[in-house]
């Protein structure tokens, strides 16, 4: 049997059912705008939808790995640009890109070429604390903690507060190492 070869993310997105782009967008929509309404405050908001993407992100890494067919990667470096070279094109249909290293390879930035999420929404005075797809940098930190990487992610530029790009800042905090409950027979 020949070995797996990993898919581009391009080729998983034309594989893959879709929903609809707009009925995604205003379903999301309508969602953070339910939030405002049952939440007091925006920051409560902001964490909730935090807590939402990395509930997504810890059974969505699942998916990923099972129909990507990418291996395992080496380092946070290496895991960090295939979230963004085939992840965000996998499941968002966007192009991502990876810039800002530190000298340890533990930050950088994940630069959003475009966002579906925020099609169709401006923001109101009210809301300007509102990190409005603030589910995405849950999405990354609970997809990076099932593969042993504790994470900060943080939103840094926002073109729905009036920044020229969107732009995520993660962290590496720490690497986990992996449990194993059972051991081997000896």
């Amino acid at each position: 049997m020949a070995p797996v070869t990993p898919r581009s993310g391009d080729a998983i997105f034309s594989s893959i059912d879709r929903v609809n782009a707009e009925l995604f967008t205003l379903t999301y929509g309508a969602i953070v705008r339910q939030l405002l309404t049952d939440l007091e405050e925006v920051e409560e908001v902001n964490n909730l939808l935090d807590q939402m993407g990395y509930n997504i992100g810890i059974r969505l890494i699942d998916e990923f790995l099972a129909k990507s067919g990418v291996s395992i990667c080496v380092d946070f470096k290496e895991t960090v640009e295939m979230i963004a070279k085939v992840g965000f094109k996998m499941f968002l249909g966007v192009t991502a890109s990876v810039t800002s290293w530190d000298a340890d390879g533990t930050c950088c930035s994940i630069i959003l070429e475009d966002n579906p999420l925020a099609e169709f929404v401006e923001l109101p005075d009210t809301c300007q604390g509102l990190y409005y797809c603030n589910v995405l940098s849950g999405v990354i930190r609970g997809a990076l903690e099932m593969v042993s990487m504790k994470t900060e992610v943080t939103w840094t530029r926002d073109v729905l507060r009036g920044d020229d790009a969107y732009e995520l800042q993660v962290k590496l905090l720490k690497q986990v190492a992996e449990e194993y409950l059972y051991k081997d027979d000896e």
